[in-house]
């Protein structure tokens, strides 16, 4: 109880510091949101996400879940998106993995996980569709490390999936989707550097929904 308390002290002291700053803080962020970003991310305690980014509150649109997934049948994630991309607007939409994720590490053992297990097989799918490379990777470790990575890229292939993100694309060439990786160790992001134009074509003739 005496951490749970302390949290409340916490929030007293943070909005002094934000006063402190700007006295008109929190009339302004009340007034309404306008965030360049979407950030769909893992839901892992140590990656609090506008905070890697060097962002204020309001400047960030936040989904996160485990293992940073965009499934098609997750109501949850597919109605933050169409807020995000319909409503607010937004100017970029990332995805952003983290090595050491426990997600993928739990999704790459043979192991009966309950309830976990229909979640999983989304990463699992992954490791399927890039099996080859994977397999060809003898250190179990930068084995994790790369399925992370092609994890996003897979999520981010997902995103493009969305006929409310073509439509929008099609129109206006916006929101653009990167796929970042967050290093727990040293707390920097890796820009993947997808050629999402080029991930685009090569799935279009089957998912290109935007005229519908």
């Amino acid at each position: 109880m005496e951490l749970y308390k302390q949290v409340f002290e916490n929030n007293k002291r943070w909005v002094e510091s934000k006063i402190a700053h700007d006295a008109d803080f929190f009339e302004k962020l009340a007034k309404d949101q306008r965030p360049d970003f979407l950030y769909i991310g893992c839901a892992d305690s140590r990656v609090p996400a506008n905070e890697i980014m060097g962002l204020e509150p309001g400047e960030v649109f936040v989904h996160r879940n485990i293992a940073n997934l965009v499934v098609n049948t997750d109501l949850n994630v597919q109605s933050v998106i169409h807020y995000a991309v319909v409503h607010l607007q937004v100017k970029h939409i990332v995805v952003c993995g983290h090595y050491g994720c426990g997600g993928v590490k739990a999704a790459m053992q043979p192991k009966d996980l309950g309830l976990l297990n229909p979640w999983l097989r989304n990463i699992r799918d992954v490791y399927r569709l890039h099996q080859n490379e994977l397999d060809g990777i003898s250190k179990l470790d930068d084995r994790y490390d790369r399925l992370v990575e092609l994890n996003v890229q897979e999520q981010c292939i997902n995103v493009v999936k969305v006929a409310s993100i073509q439509q929008r694309y099609y129109a206006e060439r916006l929101p653009t989707v990167h796929g970042w990786v967050y290093d727990l160790h040293n707390g920097l992001l890796k820009d993947l550097n997808l050629d999402m134009e080029q991930e685009v074509a090569k799935i279009a003739k089957i998912y290109d929904l935007h005229d519908v």
